[in-house]
């Protein structure tokens, strides 16, 4: 696929989230086996000052970017007058183009991060993909600038992992399907009445994942499924009827594929996200990992089940998303993001997070993807869309105790 060269100097977007912090400590835990292999020549955060202050002086790192323009001087007072600060909407789409990187890892929740990523696209550089959202809203574009560019796009999903590693020299015309597992998230076993009324706080109870609130919520409504779905289909180039998804609450198996044989590749792990990051980050090689270790002796029953597409309508979007191509991914993406802080603001109900979104697609015209700029006025007018339903919307009926979602938070 591609040689890995040492010593490496990356970038991390979105440092200061779940997998931005995973993504740092498999770092630490490589430079402590092989000294100097990774520089951090960048970071970004969204409005995390303390904590990315915190991270470029643990890392000696030499620029910065933070989203929100009013909180670049707090930051550069919190850094030595070395470090340079880059700040505003577009600053960590700069800091990919004005940093000499090796590899880009894109941990930005959301579209927010797209970019930043096709920057580094571009730029041929190795990606390690967290952000979904790139070739959801703009997989055709982004696969697109890669084969150009010769960009490597290595997978740091667990699931895009996991098929990404049973793939490896195998013949991807010999694929039957790809298997996505899922652990079904808090409402698994819920009533269709049940999750459509859930609060805030069941919805960010997530049984297996620690991850910040969006992801948490995309968990619960399976929506997060329907992007990995869409993800796997630009990553791996197969079809939406050769993609599947499969309920397996442990977590172990992170995803499967069949070939026509009949035969099947599984990778399995503990639910801990330094392995596929260290994955990403080794690639070709295998070092030893900072992961947790599966103990097989105490691993117990694997349990599977279909998903039930009535009770989680968000999977459905995904194959209809695939089947229209162009910009209805960016749609999608955009109408569920509007609608999962609004319902976090307590503005909707649970149940009308994938209804918004299945409402923009169908409203809203699908372009063919040619330009950034093209998937980021599909993103706009999704966005749009969803703000002027809400404002035609009841008040969601919400109690008072159900919204916390910043003590949840996990990142």
């Amino acid at each position: 696929m591609t040689e890995n060269l040492w010593p490496k100097r990356l970038i991390v977007l979105g440092s200061t989230g779940s997998i931005g912090l995973n993504t740092l400590k498999v770092i630490e835990h490589l430079n402590r086996s092989r000294p100097g292999c990774i520089e951090v020549v960048g970071l970004a955060a969204g409005r995390s000052v303390r904590a990315l202050a915190q991270q470029a002086e643990r890392f000696n790192v030499p620029t910065v970017a933070v989203a929100q323009p009013h909180l670049a001087r707090e930051l550069g007072a919190a850094l030595p007058r070395t470090t340079k600060v880059l700040a505003g909407p577009d600053a960590a789409e700069q800091l990919v183009r004005d940093t000499e990187a090796t590899d880009v890892a894109g941990a930005i929740v959301g579209a927010a991060g797209l970019p930043a990523m096709v920057a580094a696209a571009e730029l041929g550089r190795r990606i390690h993909l967290a952000n979904k959202e790139t070739l959801v809203a703009a997989g055709d574009l982004v696969t697109r600038l890669a084969d150009r560019s010769g960009a490597v796009i290595l997978p740091v999903d667990s699931e895009h992992a996991a098929i990404a590693q049973c793939l490896e020299g195998a013949q991807h015309k010999d694929v039957m399907r790809l298997v996505l597992t899922a652990s079904g998230g808090p409402f698994r076993e819920a009533s269709a009445e049940t999750i459509r009324n859930a609060t805030v706080d069941q919805a960010l109870k997530h049984p297996t994942w620690k991850m910040g609130p969006k992801i948490t919520i995309d968990s619960a409504t399976m929506m997060n499924k329907a992007l990995e779905i869409i993800e796997a289909h630009w990553l791996f180039k197969q079809p939406g009827e050769r993609i599947d998804v499969v309920i397996h609450p442990q977590s172990i198996i992170h995803s499967f594929v069949e070939f026509k044989d009949h035969s099947i590749l599984a990778q399995l792990g503990p639910p801990d996200m330094c392995g596929p990051i260290q994955h990403a980050m080794t690639y070709p090689d295998k070092w030893g990992g900072c992961a947790q270790q599966l103990d097989w002796t105490r691993l117990g029953t694997l349990d599977f089940q279909p998903p039930d597409g009535d009770r989680f309508p968000a999977l459905r979007l995904a194959y209809r998303v695939i089947d229209l191509g162009g910009t209805a991914g960016a749609i999608v993406n955009a109408a569920n993001e509007v609608a999962v802080h609004a319902f976090i603001d307590q503005r909707i109900r649970f149940g009308q997070i994938p209804e918004l979104a299945q409402q923009a697609l169908e409203t809203l015209p699908v372009e063919p993807v040619k330009t950034l700029a093209g998937v980021l006025d599909a993103d706009a007018a999704a966005r749009d869309f969803v703000r002027e339903e809400l404002n035609r919307l009841e008040p969601a009926a919400v109690t008072p105790q159900a919204a916390s979602p910043r003590s949840a938070r996990k990142d």
